[in-house]
């Protein structure tokens, strides 16, 4: 399973499988085990072991304690973070930019129509993917200039949904 880590705002890119863990294209043997009753995990990478306090702070965020440092860190498979990426779920909004589709799947609801208002984290179309509707929403607040989704078609991944300005 492939997933994004951001720590303490850096981003990188891990891959587990069943060998260990993949990371900046080097591989070790990984294993976590919980200590019951506490928020201390003991993580070995290789020969190295590391007691570290895990306190989840939401979905996928967590701040860690290693030796005395924080790290505040984000751990989301890459389809949650495509999805959180397209669909505006992300923090920091550049400006009016397309909405394009995550994933493929089928449009079962459009919110906006051409000339709609709409805010930052707005919902604009609901696609239907692996049986889960996914809510795609703005990334910033903008004008709607066209919306190419046409409720029950069936999309490609990265398709063209609505178009902002």
């Amino acid at each position: 399973m492939r997933y994004v880590v951001t720590v303490n705002g850096e981003k990188r890119e891990v891959v587990l499988d069943g060998d260990g863990v993949h990371f900046d294209d080097e591989r070790v043997s990984a294993r976590v085990e919980e200590l019951p009753g506490t928020p201390v995990r003991l993580v070995t990478l290789g020969d190295e072991v590391h007691r570290v306090v895990v306190r989840r702070e939401a979905r996928g965020r967590y701040v860690l304690w290693l030796d005395g440092h924080r790290y505040d860190v984000e751990a989301l498979d890459e389809r949650t973070h495509a999805i959180r990426a397209l669909s505006g779920a992300s923090a920091a909004a550049a400006g009016p930019a397309p909405l394009k589709a995550p994933m493929p799947g089928l449009v079962v609801r459009v919110n906006v129509a051409p000339g709609d208002e709409v805010a930052a984290g707005q919902a604009l179309v609901v696609i239907e993917a692996m049986k889960m509707e996914n809510e795609l929403r703005a990334a910033a607040p903008g004008r709607v200039k066209a919306v190419r989704a046409t409720l029950g078609e069936a999309v490609e991944k990265g398709a063209l949904l609505v178009e902002m300005e």
